[in-house]
């Protein structure tokens, strides 16, 4: 059976992630990656960097997958609390051979997760994934002696992570105050100083974590106090991250959300403008707002379209040699800096991009136009018959109606036993009436 999901292996801590199975990932996660990658930097051991989130669970999952590498004679530097997109820094920059995030990312605090990275700092592929789930609890011959592995803190993480997130600003920061919801998880001590280090004036919410208030009303899948907050401080803008810190939500300096697709216009004018958008190309999923496609046209850029999943953009990116991509939940890759989505990094960009232009964020998201989208969820259908004659008919008439005005998408969930119908149109109203007819066509033909 599989474990490994989207993202990693997720569910609840000590329920479905159980300190054994991270125990067993560790040893063989270790095994499969130092067969296929054999050693770098003429060590004599495997090297290998483990982070965390502010979960309680985070502690005890922590020690496992460490005492898993550690058994299988891999040397481990603990990074403790710092976001994915650091981890996966220091993955490259420290030259290790294995990378690990112990993370459930947006997920609510009784749920965890453990997710591997690959030397260089980039997502494993899932054929290695695979590997790893049939090397679980197999016999091996385990060293002993000396060729165990040691355990030691690194010391400088949160300062050195900092200083590579300021190292890709060209301008600094001085004069804008931000209000930043760190969700009170991974980048709750060094967003505030990454931010103040650039030299932005920082209000920090969310920044008080205590091992159970990770994403409790907070972050990016909770708004409100952000936009409460810049209102309140006459903020410039405001910045919020999701746990792990992989992906941000904006607000502009009146309160309105600024989502993940009018980031990736904004990033992908400033960098056309700067030369540095290779093939004058964005890279964003089918779920992107018909809008971002259509403003980004107009200015000469292309938005190539991948499956829903951040995997599936860096595959694309990494394919194209693209340099920007990301989804509109607000996971935006800037491969010249990170290998992965990083919520910090994102705003820290957005932010220079407002001291280079000197407009505010409200002006410089108006660059696109949200159509209204409308997303139905049809639970209790064979997701697996999407390909039904009449339902693909339906479909056709629906994007006959809406011409080069909306758009539809149907697609089954990849976790659930539903099926997504999402409509796109020049109203809500008829957004609304197009989905909800698709749906009944879905619940028809699609019954159990």
């Amino acid at each position: 059976m599989r474990i490994f999901g989207t993202d990693g292996v997720r569910g609840l801590a000590n329920g479905q992630l159980t300190g054994e199975l991270a125990l067993g990932l560790g040893v063989a996660a270790a095994r499969v990656l130092v067969e296929h990658g054999g050693l770098g930097s003429g060590r004599k051991r495997p090297l290998a960097v483990v982070g965390r989130d502010t979960r309680i669970s985070g502690q005890f999952l922590e020690h496992a997958v460490v005492a898993g590498l550690a058994s299988a004679g891999v040397d481990v530097l603990r990074l403790r609390v710092l976001p994915t997109p650091g981890v996966a820094y220091f993955t490259d920059a420290l030259g290790a051979d294995v990378g690990v995030v112990i993370s459930a990312s947006h997920n609510p605090m009784p749920d965890n997760g453990i997710k591997f990275l690959a030397r260089g700092g980039v997502k494993l592929d899932d054929a290695l994934e695979r590997e790893i789930e049939d090397h679980l609890y197999q016999e091996w011959e385990r060293p002993t002696g000396a060729e165990v592995g040691r355990v030691t803190p690194y010391g400088p993480t949160v300062a050195e992570y900092a200083a590579h997130l300021l190292a890709t600003l060209d301008k600094p920061l001085a004069g804008l105050r931000v209000v930043l919801d760190c969700a009170n998880g991974a980048a709750s001590e060094v967003g505030p100083q990454a931010f103040a280090d650039a030299g932005a004036e920082v209000i920090a919410i969310g920044a008080e974590p205590d091992g159970l208030n990770i994403n409790d009303g907070c972050g990016s899948t909770h708004l409100e106090p952000l936009r409460r907050a810049v209102v309140e401080h006459g903020a410039a803008a405001g910045f919020a991250v999701d746990g792990d810190a992989d992906r941000c939500l904006a607000v502009d300096h009146t309160g309105a959300v600024v989502d993940g697709d009018q980031i990736m216009a904004i990033l992908a004018l400033a960098m056309q403008e700067t030369g540095d958008l290779v093939d004058n190309t964005l890279v964003a999923t089918v779920m992107s707002n018909l809008g971002l496609v259509q403003a980004l046209t107009a200015a000469g850029v292309t938005v190539r379209q991948t499956a829903v999943g951040d995997r599936y953009v860096l595959e694309a990116m990494r394919a194209g040699g693209y340099t920007l991509g990301g989804e509109q939940s607000g996971h935006v890759i800037m491969r010249a800096h990170a290998t992965t989505g990083d919520g910090l990094l994102t705003a820290l960009h957005v932010m220079q991009r407002m001291v280079v232009t000197g407009s505010s964020l409200r002006d410089l998201a108006r660059v696109m136009t949200r159509l209204p989208q409308v997303l139905v969820n049809v639970p209790g259908v064979d997701k697996d018959r999407c390909d039904d004659a009449e339902l693909l008919a339906a479909v056709e008439v629906a994007e006959a109606g809406l011409g080069d005005t909306g758009r539809v998408l149907l697609r089954p969930s990849g976790t659930e036993p539903l099926v997504r119908v999402m409509v796109e149109a020049p109203t809500a109203e008829q957004a609304q009436s197009v989905a909800d007819g698709l749906a009944d066509v879905v619940r028809a033909r699609l019954a159990l």
